[in-house]
This record gives structure tokens, C-alpha cells and sequence, in this order.
């Protein structure tokens, strides 16, 4: 009987696989069982912590708001700053709040300033 030689699709699936995982350390990039585990796991990381980046942010940009409220005056808090945003219709989102709390806090404190003015 002749020999059979086998087709390319499997290796063609396994380089895929390799490209892949070809950043990954050790066995993780060699050996084409743990290529494929890893290649499920990284997969499943990176789904996850797509939704949790965006918590992760949001967390960030309320911290930055935060700190530099209190720091306009005493008994001035994050959830107080928002609630009156909310009430004199200033609707500006969290993220676009954070960068005027870093970049330019005097404009923050003035934003501050109309809405107690307003209330």
C-alpha cells in the first residue's frame, strides 16, 4: 500500500492558531494543545474586560471629579456636584468633567460656581 500524505488544512489551521500565540511565553506559544487553551482564555479576558474598562474609567473620571470638588470647599461632594448639575440642566458627561478637573480646574470651579448660583 502506498503512503497517504495528508492534506494542509489542518497545519493551515495550526499556523493560525501559532500566529496567534506567537507573542505568548514558553509552551504557551510552542506546543499546539496549550496554544489553543491559551488562545481560549486570552479570548475570553479580552471579552470580559472590554465591559470592565469601561467601569474601570468611569471610576476614574468620578475619583478626579471628586477630588478636586472637595477641594473648592469643605462640605462639597462628588454626588452633590452632579445632583445640581442635573438640576440647572448642565448636562456635561463625566468623562469630558475629568478632563476640565485636570487640564483647567479654575473653569471646574467657575461650572461649580453658576450651579450653586443657580440651585
Amino acid at each position: 500500500m502506498t503512503r497517504i500524505r495528508r492534506g494542509y488544512i489542518a497545519r493551515r489551521r495550526r499556523t493560525k492558531v501559532r500566529l496567534f500565540a506567537s507573542s505568548f511565553r514558553g509552551a504557551h506559544s510552542r506546543l499546539t494543545r496549550t496554544i489553543t487553551q491559551q488562545k481560549i482564555r486570552a479570548l475570553a479576558s479580552a471579552y470580559r474586560d472590554r465591559d470592565r474598562k469601561k467601569r474601570d474609567f468611569r471610576r476614574l473620571w468620578i475619583t478626579r471629579i471628586n477630588a478636586v470638588i472637595r477641594g473648592v470647599r469643605v462640605s462639597y461632594s462628588y454626588s452633590r456636584f452632579i445632583h445640581n448639575l442635573y438640576k440647572g440642566q448642565l448636562l456635561l458627561n463625566r468623562k469630558i468633567l475629568a478632563q476640565i478637573a485636570i487640564l483647567n480646574r479654575n473653569c471646574l470651579y467657575t461650572i461649580s460656581n453658576e450651579i450653586i448660583k443657580i440651585k
